[in-house]
């Protein structure tokens, strides 16, 4: 991951170098998310809570999560082009998105992603996904329809599975007992009894967050 990385930071330290023209678009994405089996399927289907660990099953799929589920998107992209040579021009896009609307839901994501887009439209790119499941490297492909000033590009992006684990510490429940054996106040002999009782035993458990694959439209104008 980090020499990926460095490696597109000096790819784009170069072309800046190269007093390359940088034209600046931005515009609004609408997709879709096809999210396989996993943690973030459970959430959609809403078989658990995002934060909640009631039901241990849940989060490492034992017995949930045997079907994906699928959820919209909306947000705004911002694009950099970098134009040194007419068939094929080096790209930055920043991507912000909301998913889980439709179900209720606020799952936010931003990607950043570097790539190249040729003189026919067809166009590449990766590089970083943030989200609440964490870090993970996001791989696009698309074509870009111009329309004059106009351009709707079309992408499909895809976010690998990774493992996340969850650890649940030991809960207690405290009592406190008051006792006075000759039942005599203030005779001395008073006292308290401490104790306490196992609710939840300690677990760890391992779960798939589930890959994501994402439709995505884009309308960029420019600035």
């Amino acid at each position: 991951m980090k020499k990926i990385i460095y490696t597109l930071s000096i790819v784009l330290g170069l072309g800046l170098s190269a007093n390359a023209q940088i034209e600046k678009l931005a515009g609004p994405r609408i997709g879709l998310t096809m999210v396989q089996s996993g943690l973030l399927a459970n959430i959609l289907k809403k078989d658990v809570g995002f934060f909640s660990d009631e039901n241990r099953e849940s989060w490492d799929g034992t017995s949930l999560g045997e079907y994906g589920a699928v959820m919209s998107q909306y947000g705004w992209q911002w694009e950099s082009r970098f134009a040194d040579g007419e068939k094929m021009v080096g790209i930055v896009e920043w991507i912000a998105l909301v998913g889980g609307m439709e179900k209720g839901m606020f799952l936010p994501s931003v990607s950043s992603m570097v790539g190249v887009r040729t003189a026919s439209g067809v166009e590449f790119a990766a590089g970083p996904n943030l989200s609440l499941g964490g870090i993970a490297m996001v791989i696009g492909a698309g074509y870009n329809f111009k329309f004059g000033k106009l351009n709707v590009p079309v992408n499909i992006a895809y976010v690998p599975s990774m493992n996340k684990t969850y650890t649940h510490e030991e809960e207690y429940e405290h009592n406190d007992e008051y006792i006075d054996p000759d039942g005599i106040p203030n005779s001395g002999d008073e006292d308290w009894i401490y104790t306490k009782t196992i609710i939840s035993n300690a677990y760890t458990v391992t779960h798939p967050t589930g890959a994501r694959v994402s439709i995505m439209v884009g309308f960029n104008l420019s600035k």
